[in-house]
């Protein structure tokens, strides 16, 4: 299997009546780890229990940082842990026009703006009240170009003082001020990439996204995601960040930190391991049960207000970097 085919898995549409959707959505920049695993089961396990879909989206909008084998290595690492996704897997390089379609929709209402400061003329700063600073380029909001070199900005006004909040399900209300923590963000880059905050928001509302479970490290890009939403009159899904697995030096465990790859592992341990990381308190019993096994007793016991209010916990000795 290639990164530009489909894998298929069986739909399930029809066994699974609940208005649940939810996703795993990884970039394929290096192997799954030990803390990507945790995000794939916890989201996982919600559709599951929730008797909802759980679809599986590569987001490999940034060749340049791309591990050109990452993409069927990760999805090759979900099957062998027993993970069956709805549907076809989704890559968001076959997605252009639609990111295309929702930009000029923001453009032409007014919601988005051409910059082409560089991050030296910035210096930080953000907060540009919808004008490029250094020489914006003329456009006609009725007559878009996109082939101009330059990014492109999803306009906060100024105005926007109030803290925009919302409910997260784990960390309960998170709050910040458009104006002055966000500032106005990049949606398309000036080498012609989509950002991530325009491909999420376009493929959750596609794909019909109702419950977005997650890292905590990802619940900063909540809010401008709300803001996107609303001004594209979507309604927003539901939101639960989990705790992120960290080294002995306080890293987050990750693919940047050089995290160690998972290896296949048809015993179950691994997924033993994961579920005692995120406090569910699996059965001595399971141990070397079978993936099959461990998380059928998984979905019939999820429990995720366990880890509420929780950030971060340590990762398990077996999958932490030596000498950190």
């Amino acid at each position: 299997m290639t990164a530009t085919t489909s894998l298929e898995h069986s739909n399930h549409s029809e066994s699974r009546p609940s208005g649940y959707v939810g996703r795993f959505a990884p970039s394929p920049t290096g192997p799954l780890h030990f803390g990507s695993l945790l995000a794939a089961l916890a989201s996982y396990l919600d559709a599951r229990a929730h008797n909802g879909r759980w679809l599986v989206r590569i987001e490999n909008l940034d060749p340049p940082r791309e591990d050109p084998q990452a993409a069927d290595s990760i999805l090759h690492i979900l099957e062998a842990y027993g993970f069956d996704w709805d549907g076809d897997v989704r890559y968001q390089s076959d997605r252009n026009d639609a990111y295309e379609a929702v930009l000029q929709q923001l453009i032409a209402s007014a919601d988005s703006f051409p910059c082409v400061c560089s991050r030296k003329q910035l210096a930080g700063n953000e907060h540009l009240d919808g004008q490029c600073v250094a020489q914006p380029p003329a456009f006609d909001r009725h007559s878009i170009d996109l082939s101009i070199a330059c990014a492109w900005r999803f306009k906060v006004a100024a105005e926007q003082q109030q803290p925009l909040c919302f409910d997260d399900r784990l960390q309960g209300r998170f709050c910040l001020t458009p104006s002055s923590d966000i500032g106005d963000f990049v949606i398309r880059r000036r080498d012609f990439l989509w950002s991530y905050q325009l491909a999420v928001i376009t493929d959750d509302h596609d794909q019909g996204i109702t419950h977005v479970v997650r890292g905590i490290d990802l619940i900063d890009s909540t809010q401008r995601q709300i803001l996107m939403h609303r001004a594209l009159g979507w309604p927003s899904p539901s939101y639960m960040h989990i705790p992120v697995a960290v080294e002995r030096n306080g890293q987050k465990l990750s693919k940047q930190n050089l995290a160690r790859a998972l290896q296949a592992d048809d015993s179950g341990n691994t997924l033993w391991t994961a579920l005692d990381w995120l406090r569910q308190q699996p059965p001595e019993s399971l141990r070397g049960a079978g993936n099959t096994a461990v998380l059928q007793w998984a979905v019939e016991h999820w429990q995720p207000d366990v880890l509420k209010g929780l950030q971060q916990l340590p990762a398990p000795e077996g999958f932490q970097r030596s000498g950190v």
